[in-house]
Formats: structure tokens, C-alpha cells, sequence
């Protein structure tokens, strides 16, 4: 079982995850489609973030697997990063 306090952090860390996320959503649907599914797929990562927050608060998942699925969580991120700026490259003719 997850001890009181840290449980009561993980929700708070949960909640913050999702305030993020809700506040977010109506500006993402005003994006071009492309960069929509770019935001997407990032409100998405920190509601599967969001979750496993709620998960060890619920003595599902242990700290370590929290810590685990948080690391995955950046480092899908980061490849959201990367392939977004890859696409939004701009190549131009050379003289």
C-alpha cells in the first residue's frame, strides 16, 4: 500500500497533469491539422502520465514503476519533438 502522503501527491500531481491538459484542448482544436495532431499526441502522453499518477496513488504500480512509465513518457515526447521539427524543416533552392 502507497503511504497517505505520497498517495495525496501523486493525486495532486494527477490533478495538475489534467488542468494542464483541459486547458490546452480548446486551443489545440483553432491548430492547423498538422500541428493539432502534434499537440495531440502530447496532451496525450501526459494523460497516460496522468494515469499512472493515479495508479501508484492507488498502490497499483509501484514508485519505480511510476518512475519508469514517467521516463517513457519523456522520451516519447521527445520523439514528438524531433519528428516535428524534422517535418518543419524548410529547404530552399541554392544559387
Amino acid at each position: 500500500m502507497v503511504p497517505r502522503r505520497r498517495a495525496r501527491r501523486a493525486l495532486a500531481s494527477a490533478r495538475m497533469l489534467d488542468q494542464v491538459v483541459a486547458a490546452q484542448l480548446p486551443l489545440v482544436a483553432r491548430l492547423p491539422e498538422a500541428s493539432r495532431r502534434r499537440a495531440a499526441d502530447f496532451l496525450a502522453e501526459l494523460v497516460m502520465l496522468s494515469q499512472a499518477y493515479r495508479h501508484h496513488a492507488a498502490g497499483w504500480i509501484s514508485r519505480e514503476e511510476l518512475a519508469e512509465r514517467g521516463s517513457g513518457a519523456v522520451s516519447r515526447i521527445a520523439v514528438i519533438r524531433r519528428r516535428s521539427s524534422l517535418s518543419s524543416t524548410q529547404f530552399t533552392e541554392q544559387d
